[in-house]
């Protein structure tokens, strides 16, 4: 049987860079600089260059708390060809369906990404002859409306840094930030958020957010409809249900088990 041909001159660089990608796809928990360099024999201010670009081209995410890195969305972003099939997205597919039938909204799926954004990555539409119109690819400042409020529930920031945030988006009808800031706290007691107009006028979204296993939000599902077409008993029995189909789908992205 004959052998396949090695190249005879190797891009070292990205080779070093692919051991690296292979080296944070194998871990279970995001790991530092030094430990990269010392497991893969690379230099250490090469290791950390190299970490820095995949950072900035989006593979590699890098956590300012613990100065540790892991695989990014952008890595299966390049594969997203090969693993449609069992991409998380497409696993929640009949849960967001489930969500615009029952409810008669429009069902919708956040993912977090870079520089503090969210993309639309998938939706669900209702029957309803009226119906608000999204989609798959848009992009909203992370803290905005009802998702925001959910992503700003699991973040880190402080409330004058989270004020910073907010008062530099586009609102219709702004909340105050105290406002705000108190719906944001109300999100982990209660497992989904509401902005009831304040982004888009006569327009309420409600959200729940799903949880890693570094307990950050990363996704979150969100349900739209015109404001006068959901009560407030309404909008109470889509959080719940949100905050639930979120609990289990947080399960699944952190690999834990149901609770008996």
């Amino acid at each position: 049987m004959s052998q396949i041909p090695v190249a005879e001159k190797l891009v070292g660089a990205l080779s070093s860079g692919l051991a690296v990608l292979r080296y944070l796809a194998g871990m279970p928990t995001p790991v530092g600089v030094t430990r990269v360099a010392r497991d893969l024999e690379l230099n250490s201010s090469t290791c950390f260059n190299l970490l820095k670009t995949l950072v900035h081209e989006g593979l590699v995410t890098f956590d300012e708390r613990t100065k540790t890195y892991t695989i990014g969305i952008g890595l299966v972003e390049l594969a997203k060809g090969a693993l449609d099939q069992a991409s998380f997205a497409r696993l929640l597919r009949p849960q967001l369906e489930s969500i615009a039938q029952q409810h008669k909204v429009t069902a919708t799926l956040w993912e977090r990404t870079r520089n503090e954004r969210v993309v639309l990555v998938d939706l669900a539409d209702n029957p309803a002859a009226m119906r608000v119109h999204m989609s798959i690819g848009q992009r909203l400042p992370m803290y905005l409306a009802a998702l925001g409020r959910c992503m700003a529930a699991y973040s880190e920031l402080s409330a004058d840094e989270l004020r910073t945030r907010i008062e530099s988006f586009r609102w219709e009808n702004a909340p105050s930030f105290e406002e705000y800031y108190a719906e944001v706290q109300d999100v982990k007691e209660r497992g989904y958020a509401v902005d009831n107009g304040n982004y888009v006028k006569g327009v309420t979204t409600v959200s729940a957010p799903v949880i890693d296993a570094n307990k950050r939000a990363v996704m979150a599902i969100s349900a739209v409809s015109f404001s006068a077409q959901l009560n407030r008993a309404a909008i109470r029995a889509l959080g719940e249900d949100l905050g639930a189909r979120a609990i289990e789908a947080s399960r699944a992205i952190s690999g834990r088990v149901r609770a008996a």
